[in-house]
């Protein structure tokens, strides 16, 4: 919602205050200001001018040669492009000097050999942007009232001297979606009273009800529907002041008649329409739900087919407008109307809200039906429009208005115990304090001893509960008010579970080890939902997604982190590095609800360091990314029990690929994406892993120990052994582990090697074993002897010898 300081000035005494106070209060009380946006700021130099003559300029077909009267000394001369500008009109002229958005200054300058003393301005050369311009100046300058007074300031004729705040209203404050509802909020906060609209029209001497009669078949989509009857209309631009506002507010102008109607809708929240009543083609209204397939072409020239879901306003057989949407073009006011039947009605938000969605329309209108607009000012903003129809279009407004009421307006009485405020703001609050917070709202308020009782008014349909009154004292008592106060309790201290120490470790030794946190959607499309799943599941759809992108719950974190990593390398990023911590979601029977388990995932690409000034560049590969798993792993306090088992996948790299196994149980893997995958989302090498951390931090595992840095030396011995191609390294690591016992204290393989030189099937695998006795130091012939029983246990597990 976009409040205009100025125009709130004339429903609240704002007393000069400074914009960003005021948005300061209001956010502080409960709605936030977004931004707020000065008009015309940084513009200077522009005033109201008088084009006294214009005639062709003698060296270019598409300029004018302008003599112009600006209030000050002689008039100047001014060649101008606009194809509009003509004599005796009245526009903003920038003078020499003056300054433009963009900081863009006006100098005397010549233009085809003839001088020019300043520039006469569209209103998108001002700022204002140009799907807001009136489109008959939308190609041109704009033209001010012939009685605009020549040599005034332009910028306060066009409003551009105002500060516009932003409001991010949330879902239950529809109230605030208009400026009397602004108003009202911002009387409560200063402690003013708000001056509302007065309204007084001569009614002509013709009845209404003799022009138009209105029957509701639905009364549930629609309880309250009321006509007003306006003859001798002349249909022309509105008051510039009008058209300015509007343009504040982020409405085009139209006309005259529109205008009003956007005006009042943006004034009381009520939104309106003006039917051609000669174009109408009927002397009833019938408000009825469409027939299947009827059709209607709505103002935006679109034709529409309807269902029997959809309200519409017709002529007793044919469709006028969608009722809260859009109105049809057959009866929209044009130059030649006359004649105006203006609806102002109470639609069913539901209603309105499937109409606005089949058809892709969100108007200004459909959003404030939806969200709930007063019924108590449906007939106040239809006498406030047909007194401005008759102001500003020379109306003649018929007597009386022909209604339909089934509509049952009640104003909520609540009953509010003091103790309770007490109670749940954790603070005392006089009863007197909190009827004058009532009251600043516009409540009624009866009090008794211990309890309040508040009737609230029909505009805040929002409040309905006793704690939503407990809401309205804190946030006009001043949540800044509100002490901070410790709770109060014995035998405990604070601190974190298990689960989360786990978790925090394995954020800080991703995030220390360089990789960037990142957090994705939960929900995925239908095609990405089970790519990468560690489990064999169902899908979990969702009944109502906003998207076909967002309606699947992830089995994987890896597709979105995926999208993530393209993302960012779209934007020349050479190097990604993310993890995510994050739920995935399985379901082992169609019909159940999903399991929700914690994951972790990370995917690497490009180089893992680089040292520039020493020439090294490593670019990340499978072993990197193993190594991370490990060291979290390790720090997670697992040791034992790992497993990598060489594996296929069909999103990963057939010859990069590993399971990864705790006692024989897959808990994640780990591998280079396969290059198809690559291919289609851009990548360069990629390299992923992803654990089930649910299950990781379940494990019943020993606290890390630390042990001293041992006294004595260590002795290391290298061996290559040739074995079959279908052996693993990590087959043997395993063997040569168990035989070397206690005193073999690190091994790590360190080339393997096939080639020319090794039999067919065969190759040739070597390792670094280092033997430790952390008591004393170990002698040559123990040495031997351990070493012996390692070689031996390779030959009888895999045959493998010592290669010569």
């Amino acid at each position: 919602m976009f409040v205009s300081y100025k125009w709130l000035e004339e429903y609240v005494d704002l007393d000069g205050m400074n914009p960003e106070i005021l948005a300061e209060k209001i956010t502080r009380s409960g709605i936030e200001v977004e931004g707020i946006e000065y008009k015309g700021e940084g513009i200077k130099g522009v005033v109201i001018g008088h084009v006294l003559e214009r005639e062709q300029h003698p060296n270019a077909d598409k300029l004018n040669k302008c003599l112009v009267d600006f209030g000050v000394d002689e008039p100047v001369q001014i060649i101008c492009g606009a194809p509009n500008v003509d004599k005796g009109q009245k526009v903003a002229v920038a003078t020499v000097g003056a300054v433009l958005p963009g900081n863009f200054k006006i100098k005397k300058a010549k233009l085809r050999g003839e001088a020019s003393h300043g520039m006469i301005c569209s209103l998108q050369e001002l700022g204002i942007q140009g799907k807001l311009v009136p489109k008959e100046y939308a190609e041109g300058i704009f033209v001010f009232p012939s009685e605009t007074e020549t040599g005034t300031n332009a910028l306060e004729k066009l409003a551009l001297d105002d500060a516009v705040l932003e409001l991010g209203l949330t879902p239950n404050r529809a109230d605030a979606m208009n400026m009397l509802g602004v108003a009202y909020e911002v009387a409560a906060i200063l402690g003013r009273k708000v001056k509302l609209p007065e309204t007084s029209y001569q009614a002509g001497s013709e009845k209404a009800a003799d022009y138009i009669s209105v029957k509701v078949d639905d009364k549930e989509a629609n309880p309250l529907y009321a006509a007003k009857m306006i003859k001798d209309v002349k249909i022309g631009p509105s008051p510039l002041w009008m058209q300015t506002k509007l343009i504040n507010a982020g409405i085009r102008p139209h006309n005259n008649v529109v205008d009003i109607t956007n005006f009042v809708l943006l004034e009381y929240g009520q939104p309106l329409h003006a039917f051609d009543y000669h174009r109408f083609g009927s002397k009833e209204v019938v408000i009825r739900k469409a027939f299947e397939n009827e059709t209607i072409v709505t103002l935006d020239e679109q034709e529409r087919t309807l269902t029997h879901k959809h309200l519409v306003i017709t002529n007793g057989s044919i469709p006028q407008a969608v009722a809260g949407v859009m109105g049809g073009a057959e009866s929209e006011v044009r130059e030649d109307t006359t004649m105006i039947l203006l609806e102002a009605a109470y639609f069913n938000g539901q209603t309105v809200r499937q109409a606005s969605k089949d058809f892709g329309l969100r108007s200004e209108s459909s959003i404030r039906f939806e969200k709930g607009i007063d019924p108590a000012r449906v007939l106040l903003a239809a006498e406030r429009a047909a007194d401005l129809i008759s102001q500003y279009a020379g109306g003649v407004v018929l007597e009386g208005t022909v209604v339909e009421d089934h509509l049952d307006i009640k104003e909520n009485t609540i009953s509010l115990s003091t103790e309770k405020v007490t109670k749940v703001l954790g603070m005392s609050i006089s009863q007197e304090e909190m009827v004058h917070i009532f009251e600043k709202l516009g409540f009624s308020v009866e009090t008794s001893e211990v309890d309040l009782i508040v009737t609230v008014p029909s505009r805040r349909g929002d409040i309905a509960i006793e704690e939503d009154l407990i809401e309205e004292v804190a946030r006009l008592y001043g949540y800044d008010n509100i002490p901070s106060t410790l709770p109060e309790l014995t035998g405990f201290s604070g601190g974190l579970t298990s689960y989360q120490a786990k978790r925090r470790k394995v954020r800080r030794f991703l995030e220390g080890a360089g990789l960037s946190q990142a957090i994705t959607y939960s929900l995925t499309n239908d095609k990405k939902a089970t790519a990468f799943s560690l489990e064999k599941s169902f899908k979990t759809f969702l009944s109502l997604p906003m998207s076909e992108e967002r309606s699947v719950l992830r089995q994987s974190l890896l597709p979105n982190l995926l999208d993530s990593v393209a993302y960012n390398l779209a934007r020349q990023s050479d190097s990604v590095a993310f993890y995510e911590i994050g739920s995935v979601f399985y379901k082992v029977e169609e019909q159940t609800k999903p399991v929700e388990k914690e994951h972790v995932a990370g995917a690497v690409t490009g180089l893992w360091h680089k040292n520039l000034w020493q020439g090294e560049k490593k670019l990340v590969d499978f072993f990197v990314m193993k190594g991370l798993v490990e060291g979290l792993l390790e720090k997670l306090g697992i040791h034992e029990g790992i497993e990598f088992v060489q594996s296929e996948r069909k999103e990963l790299h057939p010859g990069r690929t590993a399971n990864i196994l705790y006692n024989g149980v897959l808990v994640g893997f780990i591998g280079q994406l396969h290059p198809f995958f690559e291919k289609e989302l851009d990548l360069p090498e990629t390299y992923i892993f992803e654990l089930d951390l649910h299950e990781l931090f379940a494990l019943d595992v020993a606290d890390i120990t630390y042990t001293a840095i041992p006294r004595y030396p260590s002795v290391t011995r290298d061996i290559a052994l040739v074995v079959s191609k279908e052996i693993t390294s990590g087959q043997l690591e395993d063997v040569i582990k168990k035989a070397g016992g206690k005193l073999l204290n690190e091994v790590h393989v360190f080339d393997v090697y096939e080639g020319e030189h090794m039999e067919e099937g065969k190759k040739s695998v070597a390792f670094s074993l280092q033997y430790l006795n952390p008591e004393q130091t170990l002698t040559e012939e123990e040495v031997t002897e351990i070493h012996n029983q390692v070689l031996k246990a390779l030959e009888d597990a895999y045959q493998a010898v010592l290669r010569g």
